[in-house]
């Protein structure tokens, strides 16, 4: 079986592709990255090369098939897996709430990279950590958004917590339940390997 391929921007820590690079760790599979500038030269680079059909990036390749879309490659990495994607029904209904709410979340972010509003933190980040706070909340048996069971919208979850903070927006505390989260995402060995690597990397 050939090594994954992570096609994705030049952009260190942030955004869509470090969400797999992430869980990709977590479920203990090697991969290699190809990187693309994230600038104006994008587009005549796709046109070129025939990188993305949609435009956008990231792709996995794996598996000999050309995965598109973030919250997709991580849902079929976790049915890859037979793990993180929950098991009843109301489960996987509870990680795919949260996983648009993340995409909700992820586009107000993407936003700001470019437009700066002077509300983002007051208004934006405090509404999503609300909500992710209140669905963190119904299950306290663990850290997770089920518990004591890891899911993808973990990472994702994580992710958004992580990007904020990298842009300066993060609040001064975050929720107990969202603290939690991040503790436990930073403490799974794998995780905490590659963001170690990625540290030493800087």
């Amino acid at each position: 079986m050939s090594t994954p391929v992570l096609h994705y921007f030049n952009l260190g820590s942030l955004g869509r592709g470090e969400i797999i690079r992430v869980f990709m760790n977590e479920l203990n599979i090697d991969y290699e990255d190809v990187l693309y500038s994230y600038d104006e030269t994008w587009p005549s680079v796709n046109k070129a090369k025939g990188v993305s059909l949609t435009g956008t990036l990231p792709i996995l390749e794996i598996d000999d098939q050309r995965l598109y879309q973030h919250l997709a490659i991580l849902r079929y990495l976790s049915r890859r897996a037979g793990a993180y994607d929950g098991e009843t029904n109301h489960e996987k209904y509870l990680v795919d709430a949260v996983a648009d709410i993340y995409n909700d979340w992820r586009t107000g972010w993407v936003n700001q990279l470019t437009a700066k509003s002077p509300d983002y933190q007051a208004t934006h980040v405090a509404k999503f950590q609300g909500l992710f706070t209140d669905f963190y909340s119904q299950d306290t048996s663990g850290p997770y958004l089920l518990g004591n069971k890891p899911t993808y919208v973990d990472f994702a979850v994580f992710q958004a917590l992580d990007n904020d903070e990298a842009i300066g927006a993060a609040p001064k505390t975050l929720s107990e339940p969202l603290t939690k989260l991040k503790e436990a995402i930073l403490a799974r060995p794998n995780v905490k390997d590659h963001l170690a690597k990625r540290a030493a990397a800087k």
